[in-house]
C-alpha cells in the first residue's frame, strides 16, 4: 500500500496523501506524523549507527579485545563525538545531493554482507553450544506465546519493514511502471526475513557457547558479535569486514530517513537543499543528544526500570507512529473516503509481476485494519509503563 501511495504521488509524505486524496478531505494532517516519526526515530537511530562507526574502528585498529557495550553506552565524550560524525556525515552527503553515488556502494557492500553472514552463520553451527542455541531459537515454546509476544513480533515487523511513515513511499516513488508492486513487496519481505534468520543462526549459538545473556535489544548485536569475532582466527578482520558493512547499511537508512526529513523541511519553509540541510542536521544533532548522553549524564526513566531515552523514543516510533501510521494506510487505500481501493489497486498493478486479486479485497480492507488495531490497543494496554 505504502508503495502503491509513494508512486502514485512522487511527493514527500508530507503532501503526499494531500495529492491523493479527494477533495474536501483532510488526510493532510497524517503527512505531519510521518515528518514526527522520522525526527523520532534518528533521535535514537543516529546514536546506534554511531555506535556501529565506533565498534568498526575498534576492530579496525586491533582494540577490540578490552571494550565493551555497557562500557561503550556510559562514555559520553564516545557517544557525542560519533553522533556528530554519523550526523555530519549524513548532512554532508545529503547537502551536497551525492546519496546517489553511495547508495550504489551500498548495494555491493549489502551482497558483501549477506555472503559475509552466510559464511559466519556456517561458523556458528560447529559451535558447542550450536545445539542448544538453534533448539532455543527455532523450537516454539507454545505456552510462552501470548498477546505480548505476538505485539511485540509484529512491531518488530513495522519497524524491520519501515512501513506507516513515508520511508516505503519513498522508495515506492523510485519503483518504475514496468514492475508491479506486489512482487517487490514480496521480494523485500523474503530478503528481510531470510537476513534476520541468518542473524539468529549466528548470534544463538554463540551466546550458548560463551555463556551471554539471551536478551534482547542493541547490546544483543554488540556483544554477540564481538563475542563471535574474538574467538575466530583472524577474527579482528572479519569483525573488521562485519561493522564496516554494518556501517554502510546503517548509514543508508539514515540517509533514507534523513531525506526524508530534508524534503519535508524543504517543502514546508522553502529553503534551499543546502540551507535546509544545515538547520535539519543542527536540530537532529541537539535531539539524538537526549540519547547519546541518556546512560551517562541525562538520566531518564520513562518507563520500568532500566529504561532511558533510547527506550521513549523507539515507544514513539515502533509502539505509536509505525502502527498507526499503518492503519492510516490501510484505510486510506481501501476505502472511497481515502483514495480508494480502485485507484490503488490500478497502481499497485501496473507492471509486471504478482498482482493484488479481487479476492483479496476483504483481507485489505476489514482483516488488515482489525487486525493492526487490536494489535496497537492490546499493546498499550499490556506495556509494561513502571
Amino acid at each position: 500500500m505504502e508503495f502503491s501511495v509513494g508512486r502514485a504521488a512522487q511527493a514527500s509524505p508530507i503532501h503526499m496523501y494531500q495529492k491523493l486524496e479527494k477533495p474536501g478531505c483532510k488526510w493532510g494532517i497524517f503527512g505531519i506524523a510521518s515528518l514526527i516519526g522520522n525526527i523520532a526515530l534518528m533521535a535514537f537511530y543516529t546514536v546506534v549507527t554511531g555506535w556501529i562507526i565506533y565498534y568498526f574502528i575498534k576492530f579496525l585498529t586491533g582494540q577490540n579485545a578490552d571494550f565493551g557495550f555497557t562500557q561503550m553506552i556510559t562514555n559520553p565524550t564516545v557517544n557525542v563525538v560519533f553522533l556528530l560524525v554519523t550526523v555530519v556525515v549524513a548532512f554532508a552527503i545529503l547537502s551536497f545531493n551525492l546519496q546517489g553515488g553511495l547508495e550504489r556502494i551500498t548495494k555491493y557492500m549489502m551482497l558483501a554482507l549477506l555472503v559475509l553472514m552466510l559464511v559466519l552463520a556456517v561458523h556458528s553451527l560447529p559451535l558447542p553450544g550450536a545445539a542448544e542455541g538453534l533448539k532455543f531459537y527455532l523450537v516454539p515454546d507454545f505456552g510462552k506465546i501470548d498477546g505480548s509476544v505476538v505485539v511485540g513480533a509484529m512491531n518488530q515487523a513495522f519497524f524491520t519493514l519501515s512501513v506507516g511513515m513515508g520511508g516505503m513511499a519513498i522508495f515506492g516513488s523510485y519503483i518504475e511502471k514496468e514492475h508491479s508492486l506486489m512482487g517487490e513487496s514480496v521480494h523485500i519481505i523474503v530478503l528481510d526475513t531470510l537476513v534476520a534468520v541468518l542473524a539468529g543462526i549466528i548470534m544463538f549459538p554463540a551466546c550458548f557457547t560463551y555463556g551471554l545473556e539471551v536478551n534482547a535489544g542493541p547490546s544483543l548485536l554488540f556483544d554477540t558479535m564481538a563475542t563471535v569475532f574474538n574467538n575466530m582466527t583472524g577474527g579482528r578482520w572479519w569483525g573488521t569486514l562485519f561493522f564496516l558493512f554494518m556501517v554502510f547499511a546503517a548509514l543508508s537508512t539514515v540517509l533514507g530517513v534523513c531525506e526524508n526529513i530534508l524534503a519535508m523541511v524543504r517543502e514546508l519553509t522553502g529553503l534551499s537543499r543546502p540551507k535546509g540541510a544545515l538547520l535539519c542536521g543542527v536540530g537532529i544533532f541537539l535531539l539524538a543528544l537526549t540519547t547519546a548522553l541518556g546512560y551517562s549524564v541525562l538520566h531518564f526513566q520513562p518507563f520500568a526500570a532500566g529504561t532511558a531515552w533510547l527506550d521513549l523514543w523507539d515507544f514513539i516510533v515502533s509502539n505509536n507512529i509505525l502502527p498507526l501510521g499503518s492503519l492510516v494506510l490501510a484505510l486510506f487505500c481501501c476505502n472511497s473516503f481515502g483514495w480508494g481501493w480502485d485507484a490503488f489497486v490500478q497502481e499497485a498493478n501496473t507492471g509486471k509481476g504478482l498482482k493484488v486479486q479481487p479476492w483479496m479485497k476483504p483481507i485489505f480492507r476489514f482483516v488488515v485494519p482489525a487486525a493492526i488495531a487490536f494489535i496497537y490497543i492490546y499493546g498499550m494496554a499490556t506495556f509494561t509503563w513502571n
